[in-house]
């Protein structure tokens, strides 16, 4: 590993062999911190339905990293970041509430990324056995997931406590390994490869810099599956985002290196199988983000403005007897159509709607950061383009609430596993989903001050 990651830096080396922070007064505070979430005692892994035995084996460590920025009104907010597959409302909230309780931070402070990592623990809070897993790792899986909950108290706490001047900028560039998986075929679209679908290949990356110009953190992100590594890996392993943000911590020993997924929902990297592909994937990532730290990154002024609410997502309704044939249909559609006809069965009322959250940080006229919930497709960063304009703009998923897949309209419409809907809980959202969320977004912005198009 140390040898693969000197030669990455070498390569990273070439890029740029001193960082160069943009001109201007420092008017922000930032505080850092990290902390390693490997589990100590092996638990079965998530995000592959076939795993139901513990990881064998850690490739690399898992973290948690939290990055607190102050304005000079003395407005903060909080971004933790995570090697994990991501965190549901009921991991998630009850830390919001400890960090309300210590520190006073309230709900709009603060979000919320996973990395989707599927090479990543699985997290819950009861013994579910009915999922395959044995009893001892059941309960092993629930004891991880409570000191998980300690260690991301822990770490906002840390930051928090760290505030020092820095500088922010930003930039963004692009990077190749993301592939569009919705691929047609005459039995319908399956998960495969699409080289026509679309995807976004952006690389987004913010600059944090002490007064003296020094690289203290980068946040950098790209919108696409962690998922290089598949079902018969048994490792513990960041995946491609984990390796990137090692390769970048190679090359800046000093920096923190912070991954935030983007709306890839609907995208796999390529070509993935292989731990090398995983590793040749991250040091691609890393190239890139070094490359952006080290040109000409715009400066990102204040104020800051957080804002979060929730939106009511309507779902689908069906009577048991289109619930039982949906049982018989594709495998992405039976389990939650199962899962439906049992609550029936015991007398009770399906939901029609899921309550998700949606968040938006504004600096300034310099940058808007969009953080939506959920498994999100490609198609919302050019409907939130669309709808707030498509400068100044970053868009992340698989924020605050990692409750299922949220699919566009045009992604019902066509079917296929992203319309597998809530897996947190039951239920298909509809297409009128998608404007709802969009509503809200802009909503949001205006009310943040970012300029809207007419």
């Amino acid at each position: 590993m140390k040898a693969l990651l000197a030669s990455i830096g070498i390569v990273l080396a070439v890029v740029g062999s001193t960082p160069s922070a943009p001109a201007g007064e420092t008017s922000w505070k930032a505080g850092l911190a990290q902390i390693k979430i490997t589990p100590e005692t092996p638990v079965p892994m998530a995000g592959y339905a076939s795993r139901v035995k513990p990881f064998q084996k850690i490739e690399h460590d898992l973290y948690a990293k939290a990055l607190v920025i102050e304005d000079q009104q003395g407005h903060r907010a909080v971004l933790v970041t995570t090697d994990l597959l991501g965190l549901s409302r009921d991991v998630a909230e009850p830390v919001c509430e400890r960090l309300r309780q210590k520190i006073g931070l309230t709900r709009s402070q603060i979000i919320f990324n996973s990395a989707h990592t599927h090479s990543a623990p699985t997290l819950k809070l009861d013994e579910d056995t009915e999922s395959g897993f044995a009893p001892e790792d059941a309960r092993n899986i629930v004891a991880y997931t409570r000191i998980l909950q300690d260690h991301l108290v822990a770490v906002v706490t840390q930051a928090w406590a760290r505030v020092e001047p820095v500088k922010l900028s930003w930039g963004s560039g692009v990077a190749h390994l993301a592939m569009n998986r919705r691929e047609f075929t005459e039995r319908g679209i399956i998960l495969g490869v699409n080289p026509r679908g679309p995807v976004d290949r952006t690389v987004p990356v913010l600059r944090v810099d002490s007064p003296d110009g020094k690289l203290r953190a980068v946040l950098f992100g790209y919108a696409c599956h962690n998922t290089t590594l598949t079902q018969t890996n048994y490792n513990l392993c960041g995946d491609y985002a984990g390796f990137a943000q090692a390769a970048i911590r190679e090359r800046y020993p000093e920096a923190q290196a912070m991954f935030m997924i983007g709306c890839g929902g609907d995208a796999n990297p390529y070509p993935r199988g292989t731990i090398e592909n995983a590793r040749e994937h991250g040091a691609t990532l890393a190239q890139e983000v070094c490359r952006v730290l080290n040109g000409s990154l715009r400066p990102v002024n204040g104020p800051l403005t957080c804002l979060f609410d929730r939106v009511e997502l309507p779902l689908q309704s069906f009577t048991g007897a289109e619930l039982e044939k949906m049982t018989n249909g594709p495998s992405w559609q039976s389990g939650n159509a199962k899962a439906m006809l049992a609550k029936l069965g015991r007398g009770e009322k399906l939901a029609d709607h899921y309550e998700a959250p949606v968040a938006l940080w504004q600096f300034g006229q310099d940058l808007t950061l969009v953080a939506l919930s959920g498994e999100v497709v490609v198609d919302y960063v050019a409907l939130l383009e669309q709808a707030i304009g498509p400068l100044q703009l970053w868009t992340a998923g698989y924020c605050n609430d990692v409750f299922g897949y949220f699919p566009s309209a045009r992604v019902l419409r066509e079917g296929g596993y992203e319309c597998r809907g809530l897996y947190t809980t039951t239920g298909f959202f509809t297409p009128a989903a998608q404007e709802i969320v969009i509503s809200k977004v802009r909503a949001l912005a205006q009310r943040a001050g970012r300029k809207l198009p007419e």
